[in-house]
């Protein structure tokens, strides 16, 4: 009898599912010989052919002789019965589940997870992208801000050093003079539609280390908005001095 290793049993047992693979392969037998081609203890044949029968999966003839319906059949009445399951299980769910708290901030630690995070945001954007970031941060998420803009979006880039054109709006991060950065951390701030912002710092070699903030909090966001939009009002006053 062939094991069937599989998590989903699509409603039915591995004696049902071997039994009607078995009949598919020679048909039709009674159930004797049911039992002797599929492996089946004899005991739950007729039990087995019971539940195929009444789920409409096998037919039985006048002579107690079983055949299975065709199995293109077999597949799209199971695929119709989950679908209309996993439909229901989610629109329960839907119902179910509580509101997003939006006025929690939420901590991601970890470069890669707030890098993830960093790239969900900029996919779904669809009016405007501030952010504020150090060369490495660049590496990951240019490609994905140009895309953004390429379909529409408006990037308002700051770089915190130097750094080749790439964007409409793109400007260096205002540093008084002397300028005084420390060179232990980069920080990083993207707020994206005045919906949600992903902001904090990396540590220099300590990225895995690192907390990033993320939230949707109205005036967590909008704060972080204009404290970029002013990054951008400075460079400018700076620039006609």
């Amino acid at each position: 009898m062939v094991k069937l290793n599989t998590e989903l049993k699509l409603g039915l047992s591995d004696y049902a599912l071997n039994a009607y693979i078995s009949l598919t392969t020679n048909h039709p037998v009674n159930g004797s010989q049911l039992s002797r081609q599929s492996g089946i203890p004899r005991a739950r044949i007729y039990d087995v052919l019971e539940t195929l029968i009444a789920k409409g999966f096998v037919i039985e003839s006048s002579k107690s002789m079983y055949t299975p319906i065709p199995s293109e059949e077999f597949i799209r009445r199971l695929r119709q019965d989950f679908e209309a399951v996993f439909s229901s299980l989610e629109k329960k769910i839907k119902k179910a589940q509580q509101k997003p708290e939006k006025d929690v901030i939420w901590t991601i630690k970890g470069y890669i997870a707030a890098m993830g995070k960093a790239k969900e945001m900029i996919d779904k954007a669809k009016k405007e992208i501030y952010i504020r970031l150090s060369p490495k941060e660049g590496h990951h998420l240019d490609s994905r801000l140009l895309a953004a803009e390429s379909r529409g979006v408006q990037v308002k880039y700051i770089a915190m050093t130097p750094a080749l054109q790439t964007f409409k709006f793109q400007i260096i991060h205002p540093c008084p003079e002397p300028c005084e950065q420390d060179s232990s951390t980069r920080f990083f701030d993207i707020v994206v539609d005045k919906e949600e912002i992903l902001c904090g710092m990396f540590i220099e070699g300590d990225d895995e280390g690192s907390v990033i903030n993320w939230g949707q909090n109205k005036r967590f966001v909008l704060s972080g908005r204009d404290s970029l939009r002013h990054d951008f009002f400075h460079y400018f006053l700076h620039k006609i001095q």
